[in-house]
């Protein structure tokens, strides 16, 4: 994903030349050409991430469109007060783009791992969550953060997530991508996790389960007028994230539940549970100990299936 993000900042930049980039001490070979482009609007803040939002809000009032990376939780809970009081209570242009979602460098232990930024991030005014499913979602995506000339966190896995769109998808803030219709089960995925939530949809179709997917790369503002459809004509639906079940997706999709008063309706929130992950190991490694893996998630879904169809009998 990060290819293809800088490859869009690139082409973004040659039409925006208010857009500026700061970097917190990381992506030196990979902004390499932005840099030979535009040597006067990138700045690498070093390992001062709180001063970096700082700036950023700063250059924001200026004018400029300000697009901030770095590695998840350093451009997330490191900073979380100058997200709130710079950039988000004075609704400025700033980019905030956390890089190796979730458990994407579960390698680097626990300091690494961001399994609440989307909780913090959706719980501040003003600002917009993304987490692109692929990096076609993600070009598109990145564009419409530009454009949308407001607070938005963009979260983006490492490298070398696989595609699941075949084109890069019409993409509107605020508004989810469906992609795959059926009729049992709605499986309703955000970030990178994407490419497994339409592997769950293969498996289960050889198993003759027809299973729709829906792609929520907008997790705040919720694309809610979906979620009716969803609800309606599926026996149970899914969210899957790599992110803490509380305060993500799943959430988000329980609150609007809660005040919609939906109550004839099934919801299964797979993510993170609510504890630390101590190992350290690849990000393969990392989903299967938390239960992100297909087999495991396909054994949960089914045994939800077995116990709506008992509450219906």
């Amino acid at each position: 994903m990060r290819n293809a993000f800088v490859e869009e900042l690139n082409s973004i930049a040659a039409k925006n030349r208010e857009l500026v980039v700061l970097s917190g001490d990381i992506g030196n070979r990979l902004f390499d050409t932005f840099k030979s482009l535009y040597p006067k609007r990138f700045y690498n803040c070093g390992v001062a991430e709180a001063n970096m939002i700082g700036l950023a809000a700063g250059l924001a009032l200026t004018g400029m469109t300000v697009i901030v990376y770095t590695i998840t939780p350093f451009v997330t809970l490191r900073c979380l007060e100058q997200i709130r009081n710079d950039v988000c209570y004075h609704d400025l242009p700033v980019i905030i783009v956390g890089v190796g979602a979730g458990l994407s460098y579960a390698g680097l232990g626990p300091s690494h791992h961001s399994c609440e930024d989307i909780s913090l991030m959706r719980s501040l005014p003003n600002m917009k969550v993304i987490c692109p499913g692929d990096a076609l979602e993600l070009r598109s995506a990145f564009v419409a953060a530009v454009q949308s000339a407001s607070p938005v966190y963009l979260r983006i896995g490492k490298k070398g997530e696989p595609l699941v769109h075949t084109s890069r998808p019409h993409f509107k803030i605020g508004k989810a991508i469906p992609m795959d219709s059926g009729k049992d089960i709605c499986i309703i995925s955000t970030g990178n996790v994407l490419p497994m939530a339409k592997e769950l949809v293969d498996n289960f179709s050889q198993e003759d389960r027809d299973v729709s997917l829906m792609s929520f790369p907008t997790v705040k503002p919720l694309d809610m007028k979906p979620l009716w459809d969803v609800f309606e004509k599926h026996s149970l639906v899914v969210s899957l994230e790599e992110h803490s079940y509380i305060g993500g997706l799943g959430s988000a999709i329980a609150e609007w539940m809660a005040d919609e008063e939906i109550v004839d309706a099934r919801l299964l929130r797979i993510g993170i549970m609510d504890r630390f992950f101590h190992q350290a190991g690849s990000q393969s490694y990392a989903r299967e100990c938390c239960g992100l893996k297909p087999p495991l998630i396909m054994s949960r879904i089914k045994q939800a299936l077995e116990k709506k169809e008992m509450l219906v009998c």
